[in-house]
């Protein structure tokens, strides 16, 4: 049983103990909020300046002008499709595309008109995003004094989402229907125009570029054959059947070809990088928090 004497005479010892690891603490916090948090902002923006120039490639002496990368498309199983496309920043400016006609030797070439060029919008979404992350973090500059640790999660949540989107602009292509594809407006890219029986679609996923071509075959208006149009996908596959101004079509043949972008891979390494240093001053924070109930951080 406890001495009631000795756990009295105790209470000032432990109060004054309890003190002074809070004024330690508190401290400590401080340091945090006026030092710590300006380091890694600073670290954060340097790694998105580095995202953010990928994205802009410059051409060393011609600051205005993106550099223009050539990619050659292929694959070591398939051949019926190959093809070169000319990349600069977000557009591309040239695709070279030859397509084996299945069940036959004929070989047909398209190219992009010399008027044309297709902007992907997945890079462009996710260039925004950077750019806007870097926007929140370059408002709070060295001289700025941040008063709670709350007040700092919500910066860091704010550029964190920002991250995410745009890793996720980058990770998941757009699903689209085959209707879509087939009205897109990168039909109409092409000399000589791509016939009523050939789709193509190029997106990004991760540090892909990616062309996928189908192949159609018109089902006969009289067919038996069960017919259900196919719903969104990125990617569809043979047998895919839809509708389009009275004609129903079916996928006979898809073949997806792609290529690596380097400079695309280090913004998704930059991205994760960002997320974790992030999340870490997120969990700095929260170690503190956990000491006091009655300052809000």
């Amino acid at each position: 049983m406890l001495n009631p004497q000795r756990s009295l005479s105790e209470l000032p010892k432990m109060s004054a103990a309890s003190q002074v690891e809070r004024a330690v603490l508190e401290e400590e916090f401080n340091w945090l909020l006026k030092e710590e948090v300006h380091a890694v902002l600073k670290q954060l923006q340097d790694v998105l300046k580095e995202a953010s120039r990928r994205f802009s490639m410059p051409t060393p002496g011609l600051e205005s002008q993106l550099k223009q990368e050539n990619f050659i498309l292929g694959s070591s199983t398939i051949d019926q499709v190959k093809g070169v496309l000319t990349l600069q920043g977000e557009a591309l400016t040239q695709a070279d595309i030859n397509l084996k006609v299945a069940k036959s030797s004929q070989v047909l070439h398209f190219q992009f008109r010399e008027d044309k060029q297709w902007k992907l919008q997945q890079i462009q979404d996710a260039r925004n995003h950077v750019n806007q992350a870097l926007q929140l973090l370059c408002s709070h500059d060295e001289s700025y004094q941040f008063k709670t640790g709350a007040e700092v999660n919500k910066l860091m949540d704010a550029v964190m989402l920002q991250l995410t989107r745009a890793r996720n602009r980058l990770t998941t292509p757009a699903s689209l229907t085959l209707p879509e594809l087939a009205t897109s407006g990168l039909m109409k890219m092409f000399t000589p125009p791509m016939p009523g029986d050939v789709m193509v679609n190029f997106y990004i996923n991760l540090s892909k570029l990616c062309l996928t071509v189908y192949q159609l075959h018109v089902l006969p208006s009289n067919t038996t054959k069960n017919f259900k149009p196919a719903g969104s996908s990125v990617l569809h596959n043979p047998g895919a059947m839809f509708e389009l101004n009275s004609n129903r079509f079916e996928v006979s043949h898809v073949h997806k070809v792609e290529c690596v972008v380097p400079w695309l891979n280090d913004t998704l390494v930059f991205f994760t990088i960002s997320l974790q240093l992030c999340q870490q001053l997120k969990d700095k924070i929260s170690v503190f928090s956990s000491f006091w109930n009655y300052r809000p951080f």
